[in-house]
């Protein structure tokens, strides 16, 4: 246990940004899941238009490395690619 009160707040403020960040990766996860399950060319469209701005988001935050959300975006991308070409 921190004994000084510089050590006692930095504890709280660590709290406070571990459940920040723990609500702001769950959301990433949630909307990156629906983008990937869905088939319909426009709601994947508008979903991805979100998904991205989120991941951007957290990159610009440091919540999640540059190339993790890089990757992920590819990964949307792929989908959303995937996507046109088949319809058409």
């Amino acid at each position: 246990m921190a004994h000084h009160k510089s050590a006692k707040k930095r504890i709280r403020s660590n709290d406070r940004k571990r459940l920040t960040n723990k609500i702001v990766k769950s959301k990433v996860k949630t909307i990156v899941k629906k983008t990937l399950a869905e088939t319909d060319k426009e709601t994947v469209e508008k979903l991805y238009k979100e998904a991205v701005s989120i991941l951007d988001k957290t990159s610009a935050k440091g919540i999640m490395k540059k190339n993790t959300v890089s990757r992920r975006k590819a990964r949307l991308t792929r989908h959303l690619n995937n996507l046109t070409t088949t319809k058409e």
